[in-house]
């Protein structure tokens, strides 16, 4: 969890925000290209109960539940955000206990139901407006509670010793769809619970993956009494099949623009005989479900040594975002 923190607030240090997320998609940016993921800055834990600096902690990362204070120093309008994110299974529940930020000098507080980084949003698939809240003058009178274990309230507080306060708060969550993980070590499983659309698991750096079990469109919702093992099939896209698990890595959040190792489907209890060496900013799992059958696959993620990155089976390009 640690090395997970030290890359995502090297990330948010090497972009300074400039603007709030808008349904315009106008979003965080930066004017270079996009930051490497894989720098290594110190995070210590955050306490159950903490006043923002707005100098060390402009791009705040947590874990943690807990009320969180802000109070701008001055006038100016810089744009920082708190980034939340909880154990997979979790959803963020965030409530405004207090907000006092004018909305005639340029001030506004955004809820998002997502990550957000230089114009790219985490889960992509199922963006809609629904997922801002923006508010300034009167506080969200509801609970605002993510669809999935990442959460990001932004703010721009030009008007000195204003500011708000909230509280965090982990809920579970029975289907967990879409899923980022606090780092690159452990075994995890994404489903589609039966439903049709996309999940998603990404891990915010470059991991060795292994498939441990692997049950994409085989399984009707319905099914018989046995199940006969395929097998892993591989190039499933290719193949002209509507339910698959694509695998590679992408240069940002978005990851409907990864880019593609494989995409595998069949029904195959057998770990796979080796890992997927990904060697991208982030490691991308999407589960493609036509809502036919019920779709899983469990994964074994582990950190990728520095040494491998030359003989991955996956290298990804570094684009301008």
């Amino acid at each position: 969890m640690k090395a997970f923190f030290c890359i995502i607030v090297a990330v948010l240090a090497c972009n300074g925000i400039e603007s709030l997320l808008l349904p315009t998609w106008r979003g965080l940016r930066s004017p270079g290209h996009a930051p490497s993921w894989f720098s290594r800055v110190r995070r210590y834990p955050i306490p159950t109960h903490r006043i923002i600096d707005p100098i060390e902690d402009c791009f705040l990362v947590t874990s943690e539940e807990g009320e969180l204070f802000f109070k701008s120093p001055s006038d100016e309008p810089t744009v920082c955000g708190i980034y939340m994110i909880a154990e997979p299974d979790k959803r963020i529940q965030v409530i405004f206990n207090y907000l006092d930020v004018p909305c005639d000098n340029g001030g506004l507080v955004a809820w998002i139901d997502g990550w957000e980084l230089n114009g790219q949003v985490w889960p992509a698939d199922s963006w809609d407006d629904d997922r801002v809240v923006e508010s300034c003058d009167t506080r969200p009178q509801r609970k605002l509670v993510s669809r999935q274990n990442a959460a990001l309230v932004q703010y721009r507080v030009p008007a000195r010793g204003k500011g708000f306060a909230i509280t965090i708060r982990h809920l579970r969550n029975a289907r967990p769809c879409n899923q980022m993980l606090f780092g690159t070590e452990g075994v995890y499983t994404l489903r589609n619970h039966g439903e049709t659309g996309n999940c998603s698991m990404i891990a915010v750096s470059p991991a060795s993956v292994r498939v441990l079990d692997l049950n994409v469109g085989q399984s009707i919702k319905r099914g018989t009494l046995l199940d006969v093992e395929t097998g892993t099939i591989s190039h499933c896209t290719k193949r002209g099949l509507v339910d698959y698990a694509d695998i590679g890595g992408a240069s940002g959040l978005d990851h409907t623009k990864m880019e593609i190792y494989d995409s595998i489907c069949g029904l195959n209890s057998n770990e796979a005989h080796r890992p997927m060496l990904i060697a991208c900013e982030d490691t991308v799992i999407r589960l493609v479900s036509s809502g036919r059958y019920q779709n899983s696959i469990t994964l074994a993620f582990s950190p990728l040594p520095l040494e491998h990155y030359e003989h991955a089976d996956l290298i990804c390009s570094i684009n301008e975002v």
